[in-house]
């Protein structure tokens, strides 16, 4: 079954979602990786990328209740709680303070708040970008780019518009989920489509703000919802090109009302390759140490993946499902993890501009 796709791969042929469902069913996973290596080092060389970043969660309050969630909370439930402006900005200070590089991006995901619209979220944009005006901002997934507009009263091009006029620079890849309308009614019905999704990230690449695009996998999907996930973000990625890492991200089962079981090593490693292999239109491949663990972050970068993301400081959403990772890594232990992996660690910005190629 592999040696008919893996021609088609050395003929430079792009692979079909039947192909892409012929791989997840193979246990062959040393050859995928090498595949997959292969392919990462056409686009990459032997680079791995890291940033230096902090990543903030300015309330877990959320209308959505998705059932693969443990991050959130109704407004007045134990638990809940929602960030001041001061209190972001302080921790964006603290992180500049305690490490000894200045960091380069914020990463903002949140809850859909049911009284915040558009002006609140402009004051937090604005207020980093006046105090920190280097700091990249990467903030709101698509879904709470629709909460915002939706809130607003306004239209899905003038929230994006807007909220970059005031200090967005990119979005991260939260949301996606994963597209196939059954699975995701059973997932996490009170959430946009997975249509919606795409066109709000197509109004964003249109804009001119770049993204990221995930999966959520492990949950209740099979191989040809994930198979059919890849094609669509893969042809979205043709028409704007907007998209510039995609990240699989293994569910999570702990405080969850799903429940169930945590991804295993060995589908974890076959999706990063499957994905380096379908995305042929994809830059880069993330391997997200924090829900990946820092030892099969590790291992991905010889299955595909080229990037393991950054310091985070605080994650604080897969750790409320069960995440057995740490909340941060210094910078030295990212070079630490690269080199080991026999890879050249290089030092991004946000945008994936080279800082620094550490030899």
């Amino acid at each position: 079954m592999l040696e008919k796709i893996q021609s088609k791969i050395s003929a430079g042929e792009r692979i079909s979602k039947s192909d892409i469902i012929d791989l997840f069913n193979s246990y062959d996973i040393f050859t995928l990786g090498k595949l997959a290596s292969q392919k990462a080092e056409e686009i990459n060389g032997k680079r791995a990328f890291f940033v230096i970043n902090r990543h903030i969660n300015p309330t877990n309050i959320c209308i959505n209740r998705c059932k693969f969630c443990a991050f959130s909370r109704s407004k007045g439930e134990e638990g809940a709680y929602e960030l001041t402006i001061e209190e972001i900005l302080k921790k964006i200070h603290d992180a500049n303070t305690n490490i000894e590089n200045s960091i380069r991006e914020v990463h903002i995901v949140g809850g859909l708040h049911p009284d915040w619209d558009i002006n609140h979220y402009i004051k937090i944009l604005s207020s980093i970008k006046r105090e920190f005006p280097s700091i990249a901002i990467k903030a709101f997934t698509a879904v709470e780019i629709d909460h915002i507009a939706r809130k607003s009263g306004l239209g899905i091009e003038e929230t994006l518009l807007l909220l970059k006029k005031n200090g967005l620079d990119i979005m991260p890849a939260g949301g996606a989920e994963i597209f196939s309308k059954s699975t995701r009614e059973q997932l996490c019905p009170e959430k946009i489509s997975g249509e919606r999704w795409l066109e709000i990230m197509e109004v964003a690449h249109t804009v001119g703000i770049k993204s990221n695009a995930s999966m959520l996998y492990g949950h209740i999907e099979t191989f040809e919802d994930r198979a059919e996930h890849l094609i669509k973000l893969r042809n979205l990625q043709d028409r704007t090109s907007g998209f510039q890492a995609f990240i699989s991200l293994p569910y999570h089962p702990k405080n969850t009302q799903m429940g169930g079981y945590y991804s295993s090593g060995i589908d974890d490693l076959k999706t990063i390759a499957i994905s380096r292999l379908a995305l042929d239109n994809f830059a880069h491949i993330k391997a997200y140490w924090v829900m990946l663990g820092e030892k099969i972050s590790q291992v991905a970068l010889l299955f595909g993946a080229d990037d393991i993301d950054g310091t985070i400081i605080e994650e604080r959403i897969t750790h409320s499902a069960g995440a057995v990772s740490g909340q941060s890594m210094k910078r030295e232990e990212l070079i630490n993890l690269i080199r080991k992996a026999n890879r050249v660690p290089v030092e991004r910005d946000a945008f994936y501009n080279i800082i620094e190629e550490i030899i």
